[in-house]
């Protein structure tokens, strides 16, 4: 048995994680740790070939089927895509000089998703800076289906699922899928509504399971299937990220050290030396980071919002040192006060936690998340006892 096991099942049942799929590969060996059960009706349990939504781990592979392309001479990373897919973003004279690297490592000053806030426009000049954009990953696969002639479903199966035997993987749902598919669940562990995408969509409809994942990062690994350069490209920085969070879209009066930078599909901690992504569409949440030197890799699936929280405890068991990425991406940790006094307040009852809710200077936001993990459990007492000491505490408000 693996050596983190024990750790990672502990953990799913602290965060209230219904089911998990994990994976680690090394140079010889892939070793699987399963935890809880996919949800819904029947509690069957979760394995290596249960079915997840990828969320964001989509892009790293889409970014495989664009490099592969580019080593063809389809097109290349200093293309200008408006020359590929004219007339994309109409009065845009800025996105002109828009390439393929920079919708690969999200510096093409697109916005993550297009909002009343945020029109589907560039917000600064293209290569200035890094910005997370899945609208910059839907605009490349628009250029590379225009490019091509194929869907990107089509390629992706025919340039890495097939060769990679990556069978129960796809941008679009798949029946074969529902015979062994994860449910999702809300941060409370509580089952919460989903979809199966119909169209396929570069930046998050990836459907997959840790076995076919971990092929994948073994591929990643081995710079299967790419020149020795365009694979030495994608795990090199092409722009350091110099911001808290992932959208920076208005510029800042100063500059941070984060520890981060983006590849060509895959976000990087130079200084540890790894490479890493994460996946959240909300239910369903995921995480990967490998580290070439060694020829290990780690991945995992989970179908609970609160996956994330997970990440630093169980990555900490198999990648020892600072992990700057779990800094910027900036999720609460399941060890965070906010989360062990949910928890205590559960076990104990939510009048004889409060005194440490109080020491612990929990903030409005955080106490709204108790009250609302104790409605989500069925504690409605308990909740409204807290919902009434909370808002009228010094410092609250409601």
């Amino acid at each position: 048995m693996p050596s983190w096991k024990p750790a990672f099942l502990r953990l799913l049942e602290e965060a209230a994680v219904p089911g998990a799929a994990a994976a680690l590969v090394e140079a010889n060996r892939t070793d699987f740790v399963n935890g809880g059960v996919r949800g819904g009706s029947a509690a069957a349990p979760v394995d290596e070939f249960t079915v997840f939504d990828a969320a964001s781990l989509s892009k790293p592979v889409f970014a495989h089927v664009v490099l592969q392309l580019v080593d063809r001479g389809q097109l290349g990373l200093d293309t200008r895509v408006e020359e590929c897919l004219p007339g994309y973003l109409r009065g845009d004279d800025r996105s002109k000089s828009i390439t393929v690297r920079h919708l690969l490592s999200h510096s093409g000053g697109l916005p993550n998703w297009r909002n009343a806030d945020y029109p589907l426009r560039t917000w600064f000049q293209p290569g200035e800076r890094f910005s997370y954009s899945g609208e910059g990953y839907l605009y490349l696969q628009r250029v590379i289906e225009s490019v091509t002639g194929e869907s990107l479903e089509a390629l992706v199966t025919r340039l890495v699922l097939e060769p990679l035997s990556m069978e129960r993987t796809s941008f679009i749902w798949r029946p074969r899928f529902d015979d062994n598919r994860a449910r999702l669940h809300d941060a409370f562990g509580m089952p919460a509504l989903g979809n199966k995408p119909a169209e396929a969509n570069a930046a998050w409809s990836l459907q997959t399971c840790t076995a076919d994942y971990a092929r994948f990062l073994r591929a990643v690994l081995a710079g299967s299937r790419l020149g020795s350069e365009t694979s030495r490209l994608w795990l090199s920085p092409q722009v350091e990220v110099k911001h808290p969070g992932i959208q920076w879209l208005e510029p800042s009066a100063e500059d941070l050290a984060t520890g981060v930078a983006w590849g060509l599909g895959w976000g990087l901690e130079p200084g540890a030396g790894t490479f890493f992504h994460w996946g959240d569409n909300g239910p369903f949440t995921a995480f990967t980071l490998a580290k070439p030197q060694e020829g290990r890799a780690f991945v995992v699936f989970t179908n609970a919002a609160s996956g994330m929280s997970i990440m630093p405890e169980l990555l900490a068991s198999m990648f020892p040192g600072d992990h700057p990425s779990l800094r910027w991406l900036g999720y609460v940790a399941n060890d965070a006060p906010v989360r062990r006094l949910f928890r205590a307040a559960l076990l104990h009852g939510v009048e004889a936690t409060w005194p440490e809710m109080q020491r612990s200077e929990l903030t409005p936001a955080e106490l709204r998340w108790i009250v609302q993990g104790l409605n989500a459990r069925g504690l409605e007492r308990e909740s409204s006892w807290l919902r009434v000491r909370s808002t009228s505490a010094p410092g609250h408000s409601p």
